[in-house]
């Protein structure tokens, strides 16, 4: 009888380790933990618990020789090579279900922000500046809301906006029926959706399909003055695109929890010039990445991922009561 060895790389709930100390599990909890190091210690584990940082790819996947499952904290499965470790009999956990209301609840508030010109209004009352006129703002109701992607989020924000009196059309390639909840979700091709949205709001994973999906082409199909929200991965807009969108005046603004690349430290010279040219904008709200990141998510997801841990059956010799 061996105990299960459990590595979490990132900030979880102590809900989380305590539930899994009770399982016969012993728990590193190393949020220092970063992708060198873990190269030389991972094959000490039978399972690990990872955040963005942490890259599970094939070579990794294969040092890892003792793992039973790898559990992401959120959604995005784009760190993972999620077929190599299914082929390796390795369980994959992933938790949208525990942040799907976090992303719902900010996209709203960036979207407020972004429609009300709160941001500018603010900074310039501190300032003693009161201009009333230039901050008129303008009213979800009546709109077109066109969300791509259906999943855990999007259907999340397209209920909170089901009494707001827009109308909302979504297209997704993958879901074919809508529950009850989103019957007032009317389903469409994306030309329809680009043709038609006065907002877009993405919700997509990452895939090959997905990266880039909103570059130069997609934004010709808009109407004019759209506003595009991003609260999924980075990668699925192309952020020069976006910018010569906003400086035509063919995107009206911008929300935008992700990008492209989220560590200022690292850019190069041409993100640089591209980044600052975004942040000097007034059409946009941005934020770092944190739509998923309330004191409920952290709960919400430690509970999650623990339940999906334990039901999965991926823990040695441990007994689970069902």
């Amino acid at each position: 009888m061996g105990h299960n060895k459990i590595l979490i790389t990132d900030k979880v709930h102590p809900l989380l380790i305590k539930g899994l100390e009770s399982e016969n599990c012993v728990v590193t909890y190393d949020t220092a933990m970063d992708n060198t190091r873990l190269d030389g210690v991972i094959h000490q584990f039978d399972g690990i618990i990872i955040n963005s940082k942490i890259i599970m790819n094939q070579t990794r996947i294969d040092k890892g020789k003792n793992l039973l499952f790898i559990a992401r904290l959120g959604s995005g499965l784009e760190i993972i090579d999620v077929n190599y470790a299914k082929k390796k009999k390795i369980a994959v956990y992933n938790s949208p279900e525990g942040n799907r209301n976090a992303v719902a609840e900010h996209e709203l508030g960036m979207l407020l922000a972004l429609m009300n010109n709160i941001v500018r209004s603010d900074a310039e009352v501190r300032k003693f500046q009161w201009d009333r006129e230039k901050n008129r703002g303008t009213e979800l109701k009546g709109k077109t809301l066109g969300i791509i992607g259906l999943g855990h989020t999007g259907s999340s924000f397209a209920e909170k906006l089901s009494s707001w009196g827009l109308k909302v059309v979504s297209y997704d390639k993958y879901r074919k029926r809508y529950p009850a909840s989103l019957r007032f979700v009317e389903k469409v091709s994306l030309k329809e959706l680009t043709e038609t949205s006065d907002i877009i709001s993405l919700h997509l994973p990452l895939t090959d399909e997905t990266k880039f999906l909103v570059g130069d082409e997609f934004i010709s199909m808009c109407k004019k003055g759209v506003i595009i929200c991003n609260t999924s991965r980075g990668q699925v807009v192309r952020t020069s695109s976006l910018i010569d969108g906003l400086e035509t005046g063919k995107v009206g603004g911008a929300c935008l929890d992700v990008f492209e690349n989220e560590k200022p430290e690292s850019f190069t010279e041409q993100e640089k010039v591209m980044y600052e040219k975004l942040y000097r904008m007034e059409n946009v709200v941005l934020t770092p990445h944190i739509a998923g990141w309330t004191n409920e998510s952290l709960l919400g997801i430690a509970e999650i991922l623990l339940d999906k841990i334990l039901k999965g059956n991926h823990l040695k010799n441990v007994s689970v009561d069902t």
